[in-house]
């Protein structure tokens, strides 16, 4: 191994071992405990994030030009109703996802 794959191995490792003991330590905190601000955070923060990404990936559509957004929205609808329908996440935004490709990719 060269040294810089070394470095960049210690440097994964490193971030790895970070990014598992900062995932673990809310759950040694509130071992026993959890207080109520945390708990609503839990449950509010998900749905704002999602709706934060969606406004992230939709900033640059273009509705006056053609394909004037159909992609974007068909592929939305699509994940909109397979989530309602089958209330699965990986689901619903994998296939929105295969969806909007293969318009772009194939169709428009």
């Amino acid at each position: 191994m060269s040294p810089s794959s070394i470095h960049a191995a210690i440097l994964v490792a490193a971030m790895s071992i970070g990014t598992v003991l900062l995932r673990a330590y809310p759950f040694v905190i509130f071992r026993k405990n959890v207080p109520p601000y945390i708990q609503y955070l839990g449950k509010v923060l998900p749905p704002a994030i999602i709706g934060m990404l969606v406004i992230y990936c939709l900033r640059n559509t273009s509705v006056l030009s053609a394909p004037f957004a159909l992609p974007e929205l068909i592929a939305a609808v699509i994940i909109i109703v397979l989530q309602a329908w089958k209330r699965n996440s990986l689901l619903s935004i994998l296939s929105g996802t295969a969806v909007y490709m293969l318009l772009i990719q194939i169709v428009f």
